[in-house]
């Protein structure tokens, strides 16, 4: 224990920097267990699509989603979602919503703004499309 009070004493900024970084972990890692967005791997995505018939939203740029994107997905934007121009998805709002971005950081902002809208059943994929890629998991590339 002298050691570590040493330590501290001695590397008060590196102490610091270990600290922000452990409360940010413990933090985001907590915040993730109670959210009302669930966060789903792409074998579980996978299976909502298939048994419940879930509906795939890309968030993704057009151009991205042009280049490959899962299959049946729909193509929204994130402000598109924010701003409620929802293109019909208003009608299943009950039904499995998973939202999908490229490395799975931007989806929770749209599920959370589609969750407050007063869809029921909203989540994510994990790590996004690179984690379906990463699966090697098919994707539908648009004709051009």
């Amino acid at each position: 224990m002298a050691q570590f009070t040493e330590f501290v004493t001695n590397h008060p900024m590196l102490s610091l920097a270990w600290a922000i970084i452990f409360f940010l972990l413990v933090g985001g890692w907590i915040k993730s267990r109670f959210s009302a967005i669930r966060q789903l791997s792409p074998t579980e995505l996978t299976m909502l699509v298939n048994r419940q018939d879930g509906v795939v939203l890309d968030i993704r740029s057009e151009d991205d989603f042009k280049k490959g994107h899962i299959a049946g997905a729909r193509q929204l934007s994130a402000s598109q979602i924010t701003e409620q121009k929802l293109a019909g998805l208003e009608k299943q709002k009950d039904a499995p919503i998973i939202v999908v971005c490229q490395t799975g950081m931007s989806a929770h902002k749209s599920a959370a703004a589609l969750a407050k809208q007063g869809f029921t059943n909203v989540a994510m994929l994990q790590g996004g499309m690179g984690a379906w890629s990463g699966a090697s998991l098919p994707v539908v590339k648009a004709k051009r």
